[in-house]
This record gives structure tokens, C-alpha cells and sequence, in this order.
């Protein structure tokens, strides 16, 4: 993957004082591998403007024009989607919306579904240390913060396959974004959270720093969820544990019970009414008793 991206001149870097633009030539020298130090990165490019970050990655895989640790950063997305192809849309430099290239070789096939929890984790953690903001997630992987005293999405995760030796995890993440500028009222942004900091540049760099170390935690253990410590962290930090649920699934269909755990596949296990434990994997989870 070549960088391509305008953001490499320092002089445009504070065109907008509110929202200045990230410099891909800094992000590169800070966190792309150098010369085989075993780091995970291997290009960061940072583009004005696209459709999708994932889509652009995903083609790029399958061309062979990028390799594992490639991340696709853009500035704003006319055409960036959530999990079931819901919309989600930003003002341009808002926001952190990026995508990154995964070859878990050494892995499992079937516990690749991980990724996206692992990358969850990341995100969640990577933001508590740079952004001093309190965060949780929503199963599968949503972002939550506290604004007034509600339970408000921040951002979401959304992991695909390239082929089939590769996955992109996509991240977005609402950053300044004001009352006035959110897309949904249930919406939020870590500014509306009272983040501390709000420079995109410190808050990207720890989230991808943080990406990394889980990722090598995971694949050290060979994607073993109890051993790399992945299963305990996602369960420690999900918000929708404990709570009563309606999970709706593919085909029309709901399970309501309470979430009970996550299990070794990464699903959600939903103790119902008649005593039964149902293991979720994929559906949309709607929270119907506050923690």
C-alpha cells in the first residue's frame, strides 16, 4: 500500500484550529516497523475523503496491494457502515475512522470470530488511557460513554474477511462532535463524554498501539481466548452482562433473557424464562434494564 495522502504537509496541520487534520507522514514515523523490528504496522495512509475505509482495504487485500498490518485512515466517509450495513456518517475530522489489515496465519480459522471483541478491547482500553474518558462496550462491539447520566454509542467496530487468509477490522469513533452535529439523539462523542483530550493524532496512536499488543497477546496464544486474557477483559468491560436483552435475529426471530457470559466462541449466552442458556452469535442486542 503506497501513502498517497495530501495530510503529509506539516503546514496544513492547523488550517483548523477546532478540528486539525492528522499528518500521516508523524503517524508512519511513530508507528510503522522499521527495518523488521516486529512490529505490526506496516504503512499508515491517511486520505481526505473515501466511501468506505473497510472497502478500500478489502480491495486493496485482494489485489495483493497491501500487506498484514496496513491501516487506511480517512479524514471523513461518505459511505461508512456499521454492523447490518447501517449508515454511519460524521463531519469531515470529527471523528477517528480507520481500518486495518489482519493475517492471523497462526490462528485457528475458527476463532477468528474474536477479532472484532479483540479489537473492541482496544479501542475501549486504548481510549481510557488517552482520553481519560470511562468506556464501555456493548456486545458485539459498540463503544458506550456517559453523557448526563445516559448511556450514549461513541463508535463501533465492524470485522469482514478479504478472501482467506485475511480480515479488516474497521473502527469509528465520534471524537468533537457536537449535540448539534449527532446523527441520532442516542449518539455521542468523547468531547460530550468530557474526554480530557480530544487531538486525534495522541488518541489514534494509543488505540492502535493498544490494537497491537492485544493482537500479539491473542496470536501468541494461538487465539486462545482464556489464555491471552481476551475472554476476562471483554467480559470485565461489557455493559451488556448482567442486563435483561432482547437479542433479534437473522430470520425475524428474538430470544429476551438476561446476559449471563461470554462464551469460549465469543457469543453471548442468554439465560431465558424457561430456564434455558442460549448461546448468541450474531443479531442486534437491545438493553432493557439499565446495569
Amino acid at each position: 500500500m503506497t501513502p498517497r495522502d495530501a495530510s503529509d504537509d506539516n503546514s496544513s496541520r492547523w488550517s483548523d484550529l477546532d478540528r486539525p487534520p492528522l499528518n500521516g507522514a508523524a503517524l508512519r514515523k511513530g508507528l510503522v516497523r522499521d527495518g523488521g523490528n516486529g512490529g505490526l504496522y506496516c504503512d499508515i495512509e491517511v486520505v481526505q475523503r473515501t466511501g468506505s475505509t473497510n472497502a478500500d482495504l478489502i480491495a486493496l487485500a485482494l489485489a495483493g496491494d497491501a500487506d498484514e498490518g496496513a491501516v487506511l485512515v480517512a479524514e471523513e466517509q461518505t459511505a461508512g457502515r456499521g454492523r447490518l450495513d447501517r449508515q454511519w456518517t460524521a463531519p469531515a475530522r470529527s471523528g477517528l475512522f480507520f481500518s486495518v489489515l489482519l493475517k492471523p496465519a497462526d490462528v485457528p480459522v475458527s476463532r477468528w470470530g474474536w477479532l472484532p471483541l479483540l479489537t473492541g478491547v482496544a479501542v475501549a482500553t486504548g481510549l481510557a488511557r488517552s482520553a481519560g474518558v470511562d468506556t464501555a462496550l456493548k456486545w458485539p462491539n459498540d463503544l458506550l460513554v456517559t453523557v448526563g447520566g445516559e448511556e450514549r454509542k461513541a463508535g463501533g467496530i465492524l470485522a469482514e474477511r478479504a478472501g482467506d487468509d485475511a480480515v479488516i477490522v474497521g473502527v469509528g469513533i465520534n471524537v468533537t462532535l457536537r449535540e448539534d452535529e449527532l446523527p441520532v439523539p442516542q449518539a455521542a462523542s468523547l468531547a460530550l463524554a468530557g474526554a480530557v483530550a480530544t487531538d486525534r493524532d495522541p488518541l489514534l496512536r494509543a488505540v492502535l498501539r493498544s490494537l497491537e499488543h492485544w493482537y500479539d497477546k491473542w496470536r501468541a496464544a494461538g487465539g486462545d481466548p482464556v489464555e491471552s486474557g481476551l475472554q476476562e477483559t471483554y467480559a470485565a468491560g461489557c455493559a451488556t452482562l448482567g442486563r435483561v436483552v432482547r437479542a433479534e435475529l437473522p430470520g425475524d426471530r428474538s430470544i429476551t433473557g438476561e446476559a449471563v457470559a461470554i462464551d469460549g466462541d465469543g457469543r453471548l449466552v442468554l439465560a431465558t424464562e424457561d430456564g434455558v442458556q442460549e448461546p448468541v452469535g450474531a443479531g442486534d442486542i437491545v438493553h432493557l434494564r439499565p446495569a
